[in-house]
């Protein structure tokens, strides 16, 4: 209340780039400083209600923090401390690079959402991983998201890939392969099941060298028509990927309140925040009749409130990311949806989450075959 009271009209007044470094500064700090962390107050016990056991970890929700928020690995423990049960960051890439020119994060405030052309400014992979190392994971789930630097070819994306995984698996719990992201020329190319294949065998040898082996996952575009969905999610079962992150930020531009000139304005960029909802939901419920449970889907993608997070689970979630509504909502939030959905899993006499996931998407493909969902326009 505090945040959206006082604070938050405070940081609006900021740039939406200057306001997250204001914000970055105050998380990092916590970050270094332990005694620091148990102040922020997000932590509270469940009962076990929503404990989740995938990926080989115990999580305490499965409520967690997108990538794009702590792109260099730089706050996840203060994050962890303000409620979050895992923080993935990144995005990553081999070589440092500044990304694309300023400005290039923009809000929606009528949507409640944002659109970025960040261009994954990172310090890269090494400087990563020595910050990882200076500061292990604190009671939170370290997942690391990597995506190809700008300045290598296409043609040499697997390799680059590859040089990523290899610094940065010792200290992964988690590594998502992100073919997604509108912001870096080509990259969505990467997500054709020919150039995937190849990335993914490339990742898979640069960990068997290394002599790790964190769960990889695969992060895919809302704007994928179906039948792509299908292929990676097979790609993703015949090589043994773990799961799949669904989804990333679209680029399309439909059903916005803020008026069309003025998003157009904005420019180019990936938009994200509750216009997404009901994309993410269906790709969601999409990998889930498909798999099964074979594969540990994250569903992130216009997650706002309690009952997103709910209908996620239920379409077959284990995992659930949120990043544009912490922005709006705050530091609290984390444990807001925490609390919220423990209350409503009580409420329905569910002992644990896992009980609740999935069982909308078997209900449903009962009597809708899977090839009769079809995508939005975007």
């Amino acid at each position: 209340m505090l945040y959206r009271l006082l604070l938050r009209p405070v940081l609006f007044l900021l740039s939406a780039e200057s306001a997250h470094a204001v914000v970055s500064w105050a998380l990092g700090l916590a970050h270094r400083i332990a005694w620091l962390r148990p102040l922020l107050g997000g932590r509270r016990p469940h009962d076990g209600t929503l404990t989740v056991s995938a990926l080989g970890r115990s999580f305490a929700s499965p409520v967690g923090l997108a990538a794009g928020f702590d792109k260099s690995a730089e706050m996840y423990n203060a994050l962890g401390a303000v409620g979050f049960a895992f923080v993935e960051v990144g995005t990553v890439t081999a070589l440092a690079q500044a990304g694309n020119p300023k400005p290039r994060l923009f809000r929606l405030r009528r949507d409640r959402a944002l659109i970025n052309r960040m261009g994954f400014n990172n310090l890269g992979a090494e400087a990563a991983a020595r910050a990882i190392r200076a500061h292990p994971p604190d009671r939170v789930v370290l997942g690391i998201n990597v995506g190809k630097s700008k300045l290598a070819p296409l043609e040499h994306a697997a390799d680059d890939y590859a040089q990523s995984v290899r610094a940065l698996a010792p200290f992964a719990h988690y590594l998502v392969v992100n073919v997604s992201s509108p912001n870096t020329p080509g990259l969505r190319s990467l997500q054709s099941v020919t150039s995937l294949r190849e990335v993914l065998v490339a990742v898979r040898s640069a960990l068997s060298a290394a002599g790790h082996s964190p769960p990889v996952l695969v992060k895919i575009a809302p704007d994928l028509a179906d039948d792509d969905i299908d292929a990676i999610v097979d790609l993703a079962l015949e090589l043994r990927i773990e799961g799949i992150v669904a989804a990333n930020t679209t680029i399309g531009r439909t059903g916005l309140v803020t008026p069309e000139p003025d998003v157009a304005a904005l420019g180019a960029g990936g938009l994200s925040g509750p216009v997404l909802f009901s994309r993410t939901r269906e790709i969601v419920r999409r990998v889930r009749r498909r798999a099964g449970a074979r594969l540990v889907i994250v569903g992130v993608g216009g997650v706002a409130t309690v009952d997103d997070v709910y209908e996620l689970l239920r379409a077959g979630a284990t995992l659930v990311q949120v990043y544009t509504a912490l922005v709006y909502g705050g530091p609290g939030f984390a444990r807001e949806l925490n609390d919220g959905l423990a209350t409503r899993l009580r409420s329905r006499g569910v002992a644990n989450v896992a009980e609740i996931v999935g069982e909308s998407a078997t209900v449903e493909a009962e009597s809708t075959p899977i090839a009769a969902v079809t995508s939005p326009s975007t």
